[in-house]
Order: structure tokens, then sequence, then C-alpha cells
């Protein structure tokens, strides 16, 4: 049995990744502006997206539960 690589790996992470935030951007109240240009970065950028988005589009401090 062969084991993937480490290149293999990364590529999963980084897909379940942007489906986790894909999930969460289509479920949040944002408006639908807001969902389509996440989701299109994410989509077109999966790497660089998915940091964007964890940067930029996630939940900011005002907005977060307290």
């Amino acid at each position: 049995m062969e084991f993937a690589s480490f290149g293999t790996l990364f590529g999963l992470v980084i897909f379940i990744l942007d489906i986790i935030a894909l999930f969460r951007i289509l479920a949040s109240p944002a408006s639908m502006l807001y969902k389509i240009g996440w989701s299109l970065t994410i989509l077109f950028l999966p790497l660089i997206g998915l940091i964007l988005y964890a940067i930029f589009g996630g939940v900011s401090a005002t907005h977060a539960r307290v």
C-alpha cells in the first residue's frame, strides 16, 4: 500500500476547508453580493481565497457573540 504524498494531503485539506468556508458563507445572513463575491473568490483561488476569507471575511470583533 502506498501512502499519499504531501501534495495530495495538502490539496485534500484545502478542498475540505474550502467546502466548510463555502457552507459558512452561504449560511450567513450577509447580502447576496457578499456571498457571491466570496464564493467566487474561493472557487477560483482556493488557497488564496481561503486565506483572504479567514483574514477579511470572517466574523469581525464587533459582530462576534460574547
